[in-house]
């Protein structure tokens, strides 16, 4: 039976992006709280030329031939929602990517800094791969099984597609309480306040333990970040 490793690859890369910043409420106040476009704009600029070095130092810290220039940028299309996301590039270099309702929705720089540092973790632990790898297993498992069963080419395939989607799955939510963990250390270090950075989680829709859900509950994330950030 033929594999279809290219479909393989296509579920897991789809799934490789991190969705933790979905914030709903408007902002007001403060900057960027309220600011006007070019004070959220600074201020935005000023946690990456703060943070990023310190990032990029825990990444060589805690990483060997892996590439940890990081380049981060701002997605301005309209209509986007409040978000960010941790991917690579053509040249696998680390890009970080904030929607502009993201950073207009972020109450402060400490919010900021703590997606930033959250998504500078997902590189720096490897995610995108382990995530590719869980997915090829759950694709070639999934597969076998329909084989032996005697499916057909085509539910052979299907069996792949879905075994794919719950292998890249199965450990997302452990992904994201790593990101949240290193995330906290990252911005502490970075001087700014990951414990206030982290309250975005109590403005966002909570995922709840769903089966398969993509993010741990928000209460088990702030409690990762006051934990980690207490040991401090």
């Amino acid at each position: 039976m033929r594999w279809k490793p290219a479909a393989i690859i296509v579920a897991a890369c789809a799934l490789a992006g991190c969705d933790a910043t979905s914030l709903t409420n408007p902002v007001s106040g403060g900057a960027p709280q309220g600011a006007v476009p070019q004070a959220r704009a600074a201020n935005f600029a000023q946690v990456v030329q703060i943070l990023e070095p310190v990032a990029e130092r825990e990444c060589r810290a805690r990483t060997s031939q892996v590439d940890c220039d990081f380049k981060i940028r701002v997605d301005s299309r309209p209509n986007q929602p409040a978000n960010a996301f941790q991917t690579l590039d053509d040249n696998g270099r680390p890009l970080i990517v904030f929607t502009q309702a993201l950073i207009d929705d972020a109450r402060n720089a400490d919010e900021l800094a703590f997606v930033l540092g959250h998504e500078a973790a997902h590189h720096i632990q490897g995610h995108i791969p382990r995530q590719q790898q869980n997915a090829v297993a759950g694709a070639v498992i999934a597969g076998s099984l329909t084989v032996l069963l005697g499916g057909s080419a085509e539910a052979v395939e299907a069996a792949q597609r879905s075994g794919a989607q719950f292998g890249a799955r199965s450990y997302s939510k452990n992904f994201e309480l790593e990101a949240d963990a290193l995330g906290t250390v990252i911005t502490s270090r970075a001087g700014f306040d990951p414990v206030r950075g982290a309250e975005f989680f109590t403005r966002i829709p909570d995922p709840g333990d769903r089966f398969l859900g993509t993010h741990p509950p928000n209460a088990q994330r702030i409690n990762i970040v006051r934990r980690t950030a207490s040991q401090l």
